[in-house]
């Protein structure tokens, strides 16, 4: 008897998706995950304070970025919903009119979640190398860690690992300082 052959994730998929859930499109799987926790949400949001300023308003630093929360990233035919991805105005210019941002970012940041961490690290690192994203950071508020990697030879090569209350100066955005205990 032949194996049922399952159906392709499809972006309508996502939009029937209930407004409490977060879904994704992962190598034609649908992944989906609750909400963020509260906690969570805190460190992505202290996270954008520190630099959505510098770097997407120009205050106190070089401006020229796009930084946006929890954008719709179309990888091809994936669908990646990062806690915060960042681009350089030079490399789009402007804002789509779709949900989705077709180009892939320079920068990503996921917060993992318990709900999150193996899609996070297994599935959705190699798309953002596959996709030439330059910068990642994972970043666990139960453990306290932020790790920085940035992309070389197609792999991703981990730069440095902070912890508790470090203070880092984080490839791209290195011209500030994120003290990280201002995140938990």
């Amino acid at each position: 008897m032949p194996l049922p052959v399952s159906k392709r994730a499809v972006y309508e998929d996502l939009c029937n998706l209930p407004e409490n859930v977060t879904g994704e499109i992962i190598d034609g799987e649908l992944h989906t995950a609750p909400r963020p926790s509260p906690k969570h949400s805190n460190v992505s949001s202290g996270l954008g304070g520190e630099i959505v300023p510098p770097y997407k308003l120009g205050r106190g630093g070089p401006g020229g970025w796009w930084i946006l929360f929890e954008p719709e990233v179309l990888l091809g035919e994936d669908v990646l919903v990062p806690d915060l991805a960042g681009w350089k105005k030079e490399k789009l210019p402007e804002l789509p009119e779709t949900n989705w941002i077709a180009v892939p970012p320079d920068w990503i940041c996921e917060v993992l979640s318990p709900a999150t961490i193996r899609t996070d690290r297994v599935k959705k690192m190699p798309k953002y190398a596959q996709f030439e994203v330059q910068h990642a950071w994972l970043i666990d508020p139960v453990a306290g860690t932020m790790e920085v990697f940035r992309l070389e030879s197609n792999r991703w090569l981990l730069l440095n690992t902070y912890a508790g209350d470090d203070k880092a100066r984080a490839e791209p955005f290195q011209e500030i300082e994120i003290s990280l205990s201002d995140l938990w």
